[in-house]
């Protein structure tokens, strides 16, 4: 298979197949007629198999260590397990943190709808920034309300 018959069997771009291959991913052959790439049918595994652990948060450099463990005929789902175990708690810190932006977000709209428009003075460049949190009720800390970001 050349490039684009492969990215059209896999249903993925033309780029994608050629990013892949870059990466190591995928491993064609040349064609000693004419010096295209031939791709073969453990490379549309290799590229299913990508594409599907992308869909699972697996990074690129994770899914190159998942398939050198495969290569090496070591089973990498040991492996899969620990990586996706810490990426389903990456998540749910994040989605937490997201809840936490949300709610404070939700509270600045409400303060800012009592808040009367400000001109920069020199002072202030937007009280509604600058003052939203004077305005609620005090909360106890989670201790990742100062993360920059």
């Amino acid at each position: 298979m050349q490039v684009s018959q492969l990215a059209k069997k896999a249903d993925v771009s033309a780029d994608t197949v050629r990013f892949y291959t870059k990466e190591g991913l995928l491993q064609p052959q040349k064609n000693p007629d004419n010096g295209y790439q031939q791709y073969s049918q453990s490379d549309y595994q290799r590229l299913i198999f990508a594409r599907k652990a992308r869909q699972l948060g697996f990074s690129l450099k994770e899914i190159q260590a998942i398939l050198s463990q495969a290569d090496n005929h070591n089973s990498p789902c040991p492996m899969v397990r620990s990586l996706f175990e810490k990426h389903l708690l990456q998540v749910e810190q994040q989605i937490e943190e997201l809840q936490s932006l949300r709610q404070r977000m939700l509270d600045a709209v409400d303060v800012w709808q009592e808040m009367p428009d400000g001109i920069p003075d020199g002072q202030t460049i937007c009280q509604l920034i600058e003052n939203w949190d004077q305005h609620l009720p005090p909360r106890p800390s989670t201790g990742s309300d100062h993360h920059e970001q």
